[in-house]
């Protein structure tokens, strides 16, 4: 009996979360990555993955975990796992998502970055199942003559068609040729490494596809290719990125990561949720509904968030005392000591609470204080005057600048 799990089990699991942005093209990866499961399950052979990593700087950050989670999935399938430290392709460094281009860096910075890449890879991956790899190990011995073979496969249109290139060249900026070098040397990791599958972040599938059209050009089989989605950073916007200062690193102090991920605007938390955390996809969307029906106030989805985050990289109790500090420091660091208490014996909305209390003279008076900007609940400002309370904990309730309730169950 084949040690694999059935075929569509795997599929189901790995397939999760894979977004290429052209419904053709998902398809037809779907479906070489059944018929590689089947061969796999067929054979007994593992299939062999990659996802490379350029050590840019020394610190992994949350963005890098994306395909790291991805790996370890197939490594629990059975499934050999190479982690590639990109020491020659960091000499160039990735164009897909730049517009401009990268400072670069020598051999020996790329060295000294990795060393610490798979110490901090290893919270993701098993370290006796996983196989780490250096593309300069290949990518140094190849001569001249190699690189114009490795470039007659692709013409300057195809580059310049990409949305960073296209962007630079319509604004009359500078492309350098040595940033057309980076999809043929990434490709040419897939040739020397002979992999199955390759994964990356949506923004990597012109490199990814670059890949599969050189091992053809050397006879192999082209690699199936899986791509994600790509983690916004702290401001919601841009990639996660250390070198844009977005980034909650890995590495970091619990309270630092738990008080980042506190910081990401409520428009980026459902990004977190899909790409970071390990509530299924049912959990996740259960979670944002009651957000939608206000049952789930957004600071407290994000504290859920915020906590698992620090959960999975440094532990359960790390979590709590991150979370205990986030309270003291950022939540009550201005109240007083004299509050007014206020007993909750159900779920209440917020009009009816100050109203019933006598704490507003009217439900209009309410509306216009929360459109104001006048009402915090635990420190996060309110906007929705119907906003429902629940005597599940103590509540700080704000109203200007010197009004304060406790509100306890």
């Amino acid at each position: 009996m084949s040690p694999f799990r059935p075929v569509e089990e795997q599929l189901a699991l790995l397939m999760r979360g894979v977004e290429f942005g052209d419904a053709t093209t998902r398809v037809n990866m779907e479906q070489e990555l059944r018929a590689r499961l089947a061969e796999s399950r067929r054979d007994d052979r593992p299939l062999r993955v990659y996802c490379g990593f350029d050590p840019t700087a020394s610190d992994l950050h949350l963005g890098h975990t994306v395909p790291l989670r991805k790996l370890a999935q197939f490594q629990e399938l059975g499934h050999e796992v190479i982690f590639l430290i990109g020491t020659y392709t960091s000499l160039i460094g990735d164009p897909s998502d730049k517009t401009n281009a990268r400072r670069q860096q020598t051999e020996e910075q790329a060295r000294e970055y990795a060393k610490t890449f798979t110490d901090q890879a290893w919270k993701v991956l098993d370290p006796e199942r996983t196989l780490i790899m250096y593309n300069g190990e290949w990518l140094s011995k190849l001569m001249f003559k190699d690189i114009i073979g490795l470039a007659s496969n692709f013409t300057v249109q195809q580059f310049l068609v990409r949305e960073n290139f296209a962007l630079r060249l319509e604004k009359g900026d500078p492309i350098w040729l040595h940033e057309f070098m980076y999809a043929l040397m990434q490709g040419y990791d897939a040739v020397a490494m002979r992999t199955d599958i390759q994964i990356g972040g949506t923004d990597q599938l012109f490199n990814l596809i670059a890949g599969r059209k050189l091992m053809e050009a050397f006879g192999l089989r082209p690699q199936t290719v899986l791509t994600f989605p790509i983690l916004v950073g702290t401001d919601g916007v841009l990639r996660m990125s250390k070198s844009t200062g977005n980034h909650i690193g890995i590495n970091e102090p619990p309270e630092v990561m738990f008080g980042k991920v506190m910081s990401i605007p409520d428009s980026a938390m459902r990004n977190f949720f899909d790409l970071v955390t390990r509530f299924s996809n049912e959990e996740i969307a259960h979670k944002f509904a009651q957000l939608e029906a206000g049952e789930l106030h957004p600071r407290d989805l994000k504290m859920q968030l915020a906590f698992e985050i620090v959960d999975i990289f440094q532990g359960r109790a790390a979590a709590e005392a991150a979370q205990e500090h986030f309270r003291a420091v950022f939540q009550q660091r201005e109240l007083p000591s004299d509050m007014e208490e206020l007993r909750l014996v159900q779920p209440v909305s917020l009009v009816e609470l100050l109203t019933n209390s006598g704490h507003a003279p009217s439900k209009s008076e309410v509306r216009r204080l929360v459109q104001g900007g006048g009402v915090r609940l635990d420190g996060e400002r309110v906007n929705d005057a119907n906003l429902v309370i629940a005597p599940d904990r103590e509540h700080i309730l704000q109203m200007g600048r010197r009004k304060f309730i406790k509100l306890v169950p």
